[in-house]
């Protein structure tokens, strides 16, 4: 038995938790499995094939309940659940937060406080080959970056996978369903899709915890990660702000600082 199942196992028998949410051996990998008793806890696995950002289950209401709710974290995850906390989407005796550290130990969080010093020692770093497409984006002229896009960009469905599959887009009307103004138009084309993604990037600055869940669930293959993490890169670089600073208060584009710079203005 690994540890991991052994100590959901215990979570189930202590009476602690109704639901642990992890993962499990699918056809094509890892996939995420909501366990909901001590005998099927012995599907649960965690390995390097486990990458989805499972903390996107944590503002559904539908699980929410008056039972405590396990939750196995790899660290965009734990990222995710520092920004969600600070934006007061979470409290802290709904959830019971687990993760495996190098050592193979299960840890199991305390409160939020205990998930920022363990996240200390993960900085956010960009892979080595999303920095070369960033780069080779940032090498271009302007218009041939435009061109770039919009060819990206008339693949686009318009089906919202990316929406669905981020963990902190959780507005509970988004801005492509308001039709009262119509923000933004309901078909598909270059230009009204670049718009849902420029609006996209927008409400993520600041915010995007860097786990490529949007780029993943896109159907079509449109890279739209290198939006967010180009515009975290930028918000780092600007403002300082990394995602999942539980002391800050209010976003990067909601708040304003006598020392900001102002160097943007022309």
């Amino acid at each position: 038995m690994n540890n991991l199942v052994e100590k959901v196992k215990s979570l189930f028998a202590e009476g602690t938790v109704k639901l642990a949410i992890g993962f499990e051996k699918g056809n094509h990998g890892a996939r995420p499995f909501f366990c909901r008793n001590m005998e099927d806890a012995g599907r649960l696995i965690w390995d390097e094939y486990c990458p989805n950002n499972l903390a996107v289950y944590l503002t559904k209401p539908e699980l929410l309940g008056a039972d405590s709710v396990a939750l196995v974290a790899n660290l965009p995850a734990l990222r995710t659940i520092l920004q969600l906390a600070s934006e007061n989407q979470l409290k802290q005796n709904q959830w019971i937060i687990l993760t495996q550290d190098a050592q193979g130990e299960i840890v199991q969080f305390a409160n939020f406080e205990d998930i920022q010093i363990y996240m200390a020692d993960y900085l956010v770093t960009m892979s080595a080959d999303n920095r070369l497409l960033i780069e080779k984006l940032q090498s271009m002229t302007r218009e041939d970056r435009w061109q770039y896009w919009l060819h990206e960009m008339s693949k686009c469905i318009k089906c919202y996978a990316c929406r669905a599959a981020c963990p902190l887009c959780y507005c509970n009307r988004c801005i492509v369903e308001v039709n009262c103004p119509q923000w933004i138009q309901a078909w598909s084309a270059p230009l009204t899709n670049m718009e849902w993604q420029i609006n996209r990037v927008m409400h993520m600055a600041g915010r995007c915890v860097e786990c490529g869940a949007c780029a993943q669930a896109c159907p079509v293959g449109i890279p739209i990660h290198l939006l967010t993490l180009s515009m975290a890169e930028v918000i780092r670089d600007e403002f300082g702000k990394q995602p999942g600073d539980t002391g800050g208060k209010g976003n990067v584009l909601a708040t304003f600082r006598m020392e900001d710079k102002e160097n943007f203005i022309r």
